[in-house]
């Protein structure tokens, strides 16, 4: 049997920017081709995990958790998609230090403008942020840092060069 080493691509942008779609369009292109792969998305296990506080402590903890987390299941040849705001590069740069060059790691910016996802704001984040609800949202009340060098830059969550590119960069070869 042959068998595919594991990677990660970590989804990141302003919340609403279009993340879990676009992991999800890749995970399905990814089913389609047999190759085995499971959908990490924040929002989810913010809930299973309990970690519903935004405060900066809390917010480290999740990531370096969903950084190892990611690193543990790539090690078991899963394609592991992350679905992440992570709205500090240093976050991103743990998750791939997390990784070590043991699997491809790709960094998707999927850089939708903040107007567009208040537009689309599905949760009401935005809205509850300009009410003055909240001031930890990414974009609004915490500052988002965009990649430096993204592998990856997607035009929202619909982008099929995007989906394209980062199939490409999670080619694996068989052992």
């Amino acid at each position: 049997m042959t068998r595919e080493a594991g990677a990660v691509a970590w989804f990141t942008g302003l919340p609403s920017s279009g993340k879990s779609t676009l992991a999800r369009r890749v995970r399905a292109r990814l089913a389609d081709a047999g190759r085995a792969s499971v959908l990490l998305d924040s929002d989810e296990l913010r809930d299973v995990l309990g970690a519903h506080s935004y405060a900066p402590d809390d917010r480290d903890r999740f990531y370096c958790s969903l950084a190892a987390l990611a690193a543990l299941l790539a090690s078991q040849e899963v394609v592991v998609l992350v679905a992440a705001t992570a709205p500090r590069r240093q976050d991103r740069d743990r998750a791939r230090e997390a990784v070590a060059g043991a699997v491809p790691f790709v960094e998707v910016w999927v850089q939708t403008p903040l107007a567009d996802c208040e537009a689309r704001d599905p949760k009401g984040l935005y809205a509850a942020a300009r009410r003055g609800e909240t001031r930890e949202l990414p974009g609004v009340g915490v500052p988002y840092e965009p990649p430096r060098s993204p592998e990856v830059t997607a035009d929202g969550g619909f982008d099929e060069a995007a989906i394209t590119a980062i199939e490409h960069r999670l080619a694996a070869p068989r052992r």
